[in-house]
């Protein structure tokens, strides 16, 4: 990232603290400044800003999307997912679900409510899912027509080989549809090298705005197709997308003061060199926070092969001493907050790379690590014998 392009990163105002989360993160005090004026919902210059937002994001794809459109969509990230696979996959259509951590798991449940048959790949938590594997289940069953795929999952931190996934389901003659909610911004994603019907993801990730809305990416083509196959009145896309062509409004009061955030977190996405930049400072944080908490002792959950940029999963201390929440209070009296593990098989927390955060609140980061564990009387934060030699042999079956 050339040095002219990093960002300046001011401390959180307000006694705000630092957010080492997978979003809501840490934003720009011009991102929250942008949300100090009302904008009306039909008026031409929040119409205007409408338009400007779904092109700066389409922008985003590279020349591969040049035949897909975008589609804003009011809610938290989960219901652009929901809308995404409502949408996109018809009522009697089975889908194909690639888990392995909660959000899998979740787009299968959504699946399920709505009527559509998932069939799933639960990878558990260490793994990702593999192209052959993939080729193999759609071989055995030529019913499922779509394959739904988690970038990358946030419950673990993996990032998984979505380039290898979607030329498995090209070859099969399915359709893709992805959920990059917490990559999309920091990971290439160009439709030319990885082909996809639909993708969706949200402002409060790796752009670096706030919660309110998410986004969906679709080929025109399967948009216009996709009249009347929804569930939902509300989580419509196609609807959402035909009311915008005709008229540019939302069709239904839209999050303004945070599009008007947004707005600016594409501007300072844009100031350090897109994707790229932003990819590659993430990538910088993550390093360096894997450096530092394993030289205090702590351990990764992933092999580092399939570490993502975005967040990272550590093991909880084996020492009777540690008990998360303690840590999570006397981090957050420290002014961070962390993330609790949200995985079933070990006990984990997460620390996440995104939001306006860089190598040196990393520093101060593994320095309050530090003092924690030194304050909880903690000795050791190795991890359970046990679940280094399960992370072991698992590492061993994955080529």
């Amino acid at each position: 990232m050339p040095a002219s392009s990093a960002p300046v990163i001011e401390p959180p105002r307000l006694g705000e603290p630092w957010l080492l989360t997978p979003g809501p993160l840490t934003t720009s005090w011009a991102v929250k400044s942008a949300m100090l004026r009302d904008w009306g919902s039909w008026d031409d210059d929040f119409r205007a800003m409408t338009a400007d937002l779904r092109a700066r994001l389409l922008a985003l794809l590279g020349p591969g999307g040049d035949s897909y459109d975008c589609v804003p969509m009011q809610g938290s990230g989960t219901f652009a997912v929901e809308a995404m696979l409502g949408t996109f996959v018809p009522r009697q259509a089975r889908a194909l679900v690639l888990a392995n951590g909660a959000y899998g798991q979740r787009a299968a449940e959504a699946l399920r409510v709505m009527g559509r048959e998932p069939v799933v790949l639960d990878k558990g938590d260490y793994l990702p899912p593999r192209g052959a594997e993939v080729a193999a289940i759609l071989a055995r069953d030529p019913a499922i027509s779509h394959v739904v795929a988690i970038h990358c999952e946030t419950s673990s931190g993996i990032l998984n080989p979505l380039e290898e996934i979607a030329e498995t389901v090209a070859a099969a003659g399915r359709t893709l549809l992805v959920d990059s909610m917490s990559a999309f911004g920091a990971v290439p994603l160009d439709p030319a090298t990885v082909p996809f019907e639909a993708m969706v993801s949200s402002a409060n990730k790796c752009i670096e705005g706030v919660p309110g809305f998410g986004f969906v990416f679709a080929k025109k083509a399967a948009l216009a197709a996709a009249k009347g196959v929804a569930h939902s009145l509300s989580l419509d896309v196609h609807a959402q997308w035909a009311a915008m062509e005709k008229t540019g409004q939302w069709r239904f009061t839209p999050p303004t003061h945070v599009v008007a955030a947004f707005l600016q977190a594409l501007r300072e996405h844009a100031a350090e060199d897109g994707v790229t930049g932003r990819g590659a400072r993430y990538a910088a944080n993550r390093d360096a926070l894997v450096a530092g908490m394993r030289a205090l002792g702590f351990e990764t959950l992933l092999d580092d092969r399939w570490l993502s940029p975005i967040i990272v999963t550590f093991f909880q201390p084996a020492d009777p001493a540690f008990a998360f929440p303690r840590f999570y209070a006397a981090m957050k009296a420290r002014g961070f907050v962390i993330y609790p593990g949200k995985l079933t098989a070990v006990e984990s927390f997460r620390l996440g790379c995104i939001g306006r955060i860089d190598t040196k609140v990393v520093g101060a980061l593994l320095d309050a690590v530090a003092e924690t564990l030194r304050e909880m009387g903690v000795e050791s934060a190795a991890p359970p014998a046990s679940a280094l030699a399960e992370r072991a042999r698992l590492g061993e079956t994955v080529a």
